[in-house]
């Protein structure tokens, strides 16, 4: 898996103070998308356990947690990388920070995947969902952490609307 940045003081992508991780490579290809570049499987750097460990390490107690987005955290390839830091970051602050996760796919899609499959496994280990394709024509910029009016913000504990 590859990933395209790092923000360790990111405000736009959840709600506090939170290091974001923007992953590499997404099928959706939505018209007007904003990380275009990063549509890319093979863009950006290779993700390993060092990065893991800076994303890790660059939790202070002013951080709420961290975000996955991109790209799509949710591809196939993408979930499976992403297991370890998520495993990692649970073990370290259990439930006191909170883990955000952006996706082209929606909730109940996610939800209706065979139990052992990465992307819901991974889902089921995250607190807060964005989920639904980026579509230009229903772009707004007073939504507060998603592109177009069609995007929900999840409770994934609850299954509950929160946005």
């Amino acid at each position: 898996m590859n990933y395209a940045g790092i923000i360790t003081d990111d405000i736009a992508n959840g709600t506090g103070i939170r290091t974001s991780l923007f992953v590499s490579g997404c099928r959706n290809n939505c018209p007007g998308c904003f990380n275009k570049e990063q549509q890319n499987f093979s863009y950006g750097e290779l993700f390993t356990e060092k990065i893991e460990d800076e994303i890790i390490s660059s939790i202070s107690d002013y951080h709420a947690g961290i975000t996955l987005l991109g790209g799509d955290p949710l591809e196939p390839e993408n979930a499976e990388g992403l297991m370890s830091l998520v495993k990692k970051f649970r073990e370290r602050f259990n439930n006191t920070k909170t883990i955000w996760i952006y996706t082209g796919y929606t909730y109940e899609d996610v939800l209706d995947l065979d139990s052992q499959d990465k992307r819901k496994e991974l889902l089921l280990m995250c607190d807060t969902l964005v989920d639904g394709r980026y579509i230009d024509e229903l772009h707004d910029i007073t939504l507060k952490f998603k592109g177009s009016s069609n995007q929900r913000i999840i409770n994934i504990h609850t299954g509950e609307v929160i946005g």
